[in-house]
């Protein structure tokens, strides 16, 4: 079965350790020996080899205006370093003063749509600011959001049904199926938008085989995109899940490649 990882977070060598430990402490996770190895291109291929996935998209979040450069130039040359068993997607950040200036270089670099995380740049997803790269990305790129934190409100399914009405040229992947700890409120709010896909990354562990198969369906297998959410999660053990979680074979088709084929051009 050929699959596409579309959630991966990578850093270089030399912050990753800090990176991963930041993540970690920001969701309350268990920082683990095996955990803190994580989070580099190098170790990233290793584990997606291991776990039969033949092509990741990665991206990094800029958390202040300065990083988005250097991001997105970093994840570039990744990309184009694989020989085409990566997909890197790019970073703006909401105070930039030129977002224009920054989506230009994304497009110029050849990635292949943008990541965005409210809730790392403590930002609403419907904030003015970011409306301005979705304008801009409508009908050209991508947009992927973490989506969800019921602990926080930057990336309530809400604000991400504005965006979506807002700008229904405007092809959305919502993380962690749309909703991460609000998925009940996602699923009533999200799938009736014809640009809204979501990728399954993050949910698995907090739903259960039957809930999770449940809250996908309700976007349907051809809405649904495979992510690990590396390095936060082992890659073998999200494919492990997927297989376990009794969908049909057309359904993981879709899931696992037709759809991340289709929407980032792989």
């Amino acid at each position: 079965m050929k699959i596409i990882d579309c959630h991966c977070h990578v850093y270089p060598d030399a912050i990753a350790k800090k990176a991963v430990n930041g993540i970690a402490g920001f969701y309350d996770f268990e920082v683990s020996d095996d955990l803190l190895v994580r989070g580099t291109v190098s170790d990233m291929l290793s584990r997606e080899k291991k776990a039969g996935i033949s092509h990741a998209v990665i991206f990094s979040v800029a958390t202040t205006p300065h990083q988005v450069s250097s991001i997105n130039r970093f994840i570039a040359g990744e990309a184009v370093k694989s020989g085409g068993s990566l997909t890197g997607l790019g970073t703006i950040h909401p105070d930039s003063e030129n977002m224009t200036a920054d989506l230009d270089e994304i497009a110029a670099l050849g990635l292949k749509g943008v990541k965005i995380h409210p809730d790392f740049q403590r930002t609403a997803a419907d904030d003015e600011r970011y409306m301005r790269a979705y304008e801009y990305c409508e009908g050209r790129l991508p947009v992927l959001i973490h989506c969800g934190d019921s602990r926080k409100d930057y990336s309530n399914p809400k604000r991400i049904a504005r965006i979506a009405e807002k700008f229904p040229r405007l092809t959305i992947i919502g993380a962690h199926l749309g909703g991460w700890s609000v998925w009940n409120e996602a699923i009533q709010l999200l799938p009736e938008y014809d640009n809204f896909y979501v990728d399954c990354s993050s949910s698995f562990a907090f739903l259960g085989a039957e809930k999770f198969t449940e809250t996908l369906r309700a976007y349907g297998a051809h809405k649904t995109l495979f992510g690990t959410d590396y390095p936060m999660w082992s890659p073998d053990e999200e494919v492990e899940n997927l297989l376990s979680a009794g969908l049909y074979p057309d359904e993981l088709e879709f899931i696992t490649h037709k759809n991340a084929e289709a929407v980032f051009g792989i």
